[in-house]
């Protein structure tokens, strides 16, 4: 369970960094920013590839997994600079 919760940490903050770099921009996020990016990308690529594919949980490491991983991650800093232009224009 341990070494799971470790893959999912270093692989969401591959695909976090991954999906910074595919979208460019300026994001005020850390290293942990990225990390939560990431993690909650893998989440998001998960379960959106689970629903389209209807793939099995298994604990072993699939190209597939982590291209939806970065496409998740991709979606969620989208969502995040829409956020945060949205929060700009309100006083």
């Amino acid at each position: 369970m341990a070494m799971h919760i470790v893959y999912l940490l270093i692989v969401g903050f591959l695909a976090g960094a991954l999906a910074r770099f595919l979208l460019p921009g300026k994001d005020p996020f850390s290293l942990f920013g990225t990390l939560i990016v990431g993690v909650a990308g893998s989440l998001v690529g998960g379960f959106i590839s689970d629903e389209i594919f209807y793939h099995h949980w298994t604990h072993t490491f699939h190209t597939s997994g982590f291209i939806g991983s970065v496409v998740g991650s991709l979606i969620i800093l989208i969502i995040a600079r829409i956020a945060r232009s949205g929060s700009r224009g309100r006083a």
